[in-house]
């Protein structure tokens, strides 16, 4: 019996641990998509406490509390830190086969160095231990940041940002860790939403620009996309329901916009029209700045209106959508495509049945201008489990080529998730290991060692364009 997380956790093979060992496990990371608090960075924040760190804003943790019965006192309510943190203790014990079970034992081994299990009855202990170690001062933002080896650091911000703790960090010179900013202007394209209105007089405000039509519009979002990349912006998000794609005559899209502006509302066949004006319009704009363009998909969110009145969105209560048709999406891309400006993009379905679709798509688009030009993404939030990533890079090496996969991301909220990368890196070596024990590949340690660096860092610093040092040790 293999011991409980030790040093070959999931690398079952001599292939997978010699890979991992020698090629994945000190290669830097670079998170190019995420969800931290650029002013935490700034800041330089220390934690009070464990429960800060794990159970603020978690909402993979706080689903699995509820799905053990925790009352939602203990969870987003009014509980003391010490209360909530033994409720997940007590629910992580029954984690079995979950990602997070995983995560958790992770940080707490990098972290904190904590080799046990933590459950119910040890939660004191690590309490303890852990409460201990975050007021040294190894264990402030940056310092996590650092002895993580990140090096880049891409996060979430909406065109209205002024982006001012980027200025403070890059003016920093004792902090050598790039943060940049990454576009996401789902706010500017949701004309749907009730107080969509009010975010256009916001974006009126930063960019000095009158917006009356879908061109004034056109012209704040390029206002402020100088703006980012003015901070080094090298690529852009969104989170769309599904790429759609309703064409429309500039005439009708500017009744739609102009019926909105008037405070009415939109039929869903006028929002899928005008969203495929504006994501083609956005698209085309990346292109000429060479930002890639990445698009999630594929969830449905807020599915539980009684808790979504009470707490607000983001809280745990979003699943996966069945409805995301690749024909539009193929259709989206082609007609960025016919006038050649379909900017790098990295697709991410939600619903891992879309894994074989996306990856015949991407064969339609790749072209010389960028190798692996168009990306599928990593597994994706329900799907970023052991299974969900075999899977995911399985159907892509089935597809396309897995060797210019621009690899893993964080996508969090948390400074302490970046032992993501790691639990990647071992589900990589460990399926590529046993592609190569099972004499599906050559055992040619050159290449197999240039390629889980690639996958791990260099791909994903070529692709963007970012300016930091390749890395391949033999």
């Amino acid at each position: 019996m293999k011991q409980f997380m030790d040093k070959e956790f999931l690398l079952s093979t001599e292939t997978a641990q010699n890979l991992f060992h020698k090629y994945a496990e000190t290669t830097p990371v670079l998170d190019y998509h995420c969800h931290i608090a650029p002013k935490e960075i700034a800041e330089d924040r220390k934690f009070e406490n464990i429960t800060q760190v794990w159970l603020g804003g978690d909402h993979y943790k706080w689903r699995q509390m509820r799905s053990n019965g925790i009352d939602e006192y203990y969870i987003t309510g009014d509980a003391t830190d010490r209360e909530k943190f033994q409720k997940w203790a007590e629910t992580l014990e029954k984690a079995i086969g979950n990602p997070l079970y995983h995560w958790s034992h992770l940080e707490l081994q990098r972290y904190f160095g904590y080799t046990g299990a933590l459950n119910g009855e040890t939660a004191e202990e690590v309490w303890n231990l852990c409460n201990k170690k975050l007021q040294e001062d190894s264990m402030s933002v940056r310092n996590i940041i650092r002895q993580s080896n990140v090096k880049l650091i891409c996060t979430t911000d909406d065109p209205i940002d002024s982006l001012e703790w980027h200025k403070v960090i890059a003016e920093d010179e004792e902090f050598d860790v790039q943060v940049l900013p990454a576009w996401r202007p789902d706010k500017a394209m949701n004309i749907e939403k009730p107080d969509y209105l009010d975010y256009l007089k916001k974006l009126e405000e930063v960019s000095q620009r009158e917006i009356k039509t879908f061109e004034d519009l056109k012209e704040a979002l390029k206002v402020r996309m100088e703006h980012f990349a003015s901070y080094g912006c090298r690529a852009s998000d969104h989170a769309l329901e599904f790429v759609m794609y309703r064409p429309v005559s500039d005439e009708e899209l500017e009744q739609i916009f102009a019926k909105r502006m008037r405070g009415e509302l939109v039929s869903k066949e006028e929002e899928l029209k005008y969203k495929t004006a504006f994501m083609l319009f956005v698209g085309r704009e990346y292109h000429k700045r060479g930002w890639a363009m990445q698009l999630h998909y594929g969830c449905k969110r807020d599915n539980n209106i009684l808790r979504y009145q009470e707490l607000g969105p983001d809280t745990g209560y979003d699943c996966i959508n069945n409805y995301a048709p690749s024909s539009e999406m193929a259709d989206f891309l082609n007609a960025l495509n016919q006038t050649d400006e379909l900017p790098k993009t990295i697709i991410y379905s939600l619903n891992p049945n879309d894994n074989a679709a996306i990856g015949t798509i991407l064969g339609c688009f790749q072209d010389q201008s960028a190798v692996g030009k168009v990306q599928q993404g990593s597994a994706w939030w329900f799907n970023d489990h052991k299974t969900g990533m075999t899977e995911q890079m399985t159907s892509l090496a089935n597809l396309g080529l897995l060797g210019n996969f621009i690899g893993m991301l964080t996508d969090s909220r948390s400074f302490l998730s970046y032992t993501r990368h790691e639990y990647f890196r071992r589900i990589l070596c460990e399926m590529i290991g046993n592609w190569v024990e099972n004499g599906e590949y050559p055992a040619d340690e050159q290449r197999l060692g240039k390629m889980i660096a690639d996958i791990s860092y260099n791909n994903a610093v070529n692709y963007f364009g970012f300016d930091l040092p390749l890395t391949y040790e033999k």
